[in-house]
């Protein structure tokens, strides 16, 4: 089979690889229908994370038909349509008891394109696939099932419930990203009273305006001063960083208010200056996480009811065997425009928006 391939930092190739077998009982063997790509991705191929082994097959986010199944596998069969969650969970560690999935000890969590090959590629082995994969309803296309295998559960787990978004409050993202615009969705659901995002790029501020924020600004803008304007002088009731790089989350404990919560969702490859002797008296939260992916499927149902949608975010369509100008376009979304890209395979190509 054709894979994209980790070869270190800022290497890449689309090239033939072994296809996956059943290794374990509970495993499935998913064809490829469509894919896309992480920023997280982005992170790995610049050296940020260095627990990536050369050679490793990249990819946590996908859809695909099961081809084999696992003689311990109950709640799936061959020739169903899945979707391919970012996190695999054994469901029987601690952790997983606790419905906190991305901390799995039993041999899961995120290690699809991380710990073990994953599903930028013709085939991908799923492990634990009775809680790791979902059954798509008919009504559910490939492309907009793509949005749950990562970016709608990130968004709403470690940004929007995380950061605790209540009716009323004052929700500053920053950045306008997959996973910024996400966090647009998913804060909204709880009935703010405004979104307001900063991202640089005037593309994305547009986007984060079509996606539903209220206001959008720019890094020259006087963010703080001005969201302190618009709160009464107070600041921002929750801010959601969706960038990862030491200057976003720097600007978000700056507008946020006292008793404020700032939710971390950028995957971050550089220290980042806490400082602790202006946010400890004001009685700030600030919390990280990796996504559990525990609400993948109420997500799912929202999807399949018509009550969560995203039109517009996947800005870019592929076939599976141009993985090579996928990346290169995503990369630079700056100067491309890319929000969101999806890859299909020849076998079953969904071009639905």
């Amino acid at each position: 089979m054709k894979a994209l391939v980790y070869n270190g930092p800022g290497q890449r190739s689309w090239r033939e690889m072994p296809d996956p077998v059943i290794q374990d009982p509970e495993d499935v063997i998913v064809r490829v229908d469509a894919v896309t790509i992480c920023g997280t991705d982005l992170h790995i191929l610049k050296g940020d994370v260095p627990t990536v082994d050369h050679g490793r097959i990249l990819g946590h986010e996908a859809v695909g038909t099961i081809t084999e199944v696992g003689d311990s596998v109950r709640g799936v069969t061959s020739g169903d349509r899945v979707l391919i969650s970012c996190i695999t969970s054994c469901g029987r560690c601690e952790y997983c008891r606790q419905g906190r999935y991305g901390q799995c000890l039993g041999g899961g969590g995120w290690i699809l394109g991380h710990l073990i090959d994953g599903t930028q590629a013709e085939q991908v082995r799923v492990p634990f696939a009775d809680r790791s994969v979902y059954k798509l309803p008919d009504n559910v296309s490939n492309e907009s099932a793509l949005l749950l295998a990562d970016i709608l559960p990130t968004s709403y787990e470690v940004g929007t419930l995380a950061g605790q978004v209540s009716p009323g409050d004052t929700v500053v993202i920053v950045g306008a990203g997959p996973i910024g615009l996400a966090a647009i969705t998913t804060s909204k659901l709880f009935s703010p009273s405004s979104v307001i995002v900063i991202d640089s790029a005037p593309a994305r501020q547009k986007a984060a305006l079509d996606h539903g924020a209220d206001l959008a600004f720019g890094p020259d803008d006087d963010v703080v001063a001005t969201i302190k304007e618009l709160t009464g002088g107070f600041g921002a009731d929750v801010a959601i960083e969706a960038v990862g790089v030491p200057a976003t989350f720097e600007l978000c404990t700056q507008v946020i208010r006292p008793c404020g919560r700032v939710a971390n969702v950028g995957v971050h490859g550089a220290p980042a200056t806490l400082h602790l002797e202006e946010l400890w008296i004001k009685d700030v939260t600030i919390t990280t996480g990796l996504v559990d992916t525990s609400t993948t499927p109420r997500l799912l149902s929202m999807l399949a009811a018509g009550r969560l949608a995203m039109p517009g975010l996947i800005t870019h369509r592929y076939g599976l065997d141009e993985m090579q100008d996928a990346y290169d376009v995503f990369s630079r979304a700056g100067e491309t425009g890319a929000l969101k890209v999806a890859l299909f395979s020849d076998e079953s190509k969904d071009l639905e928006a």
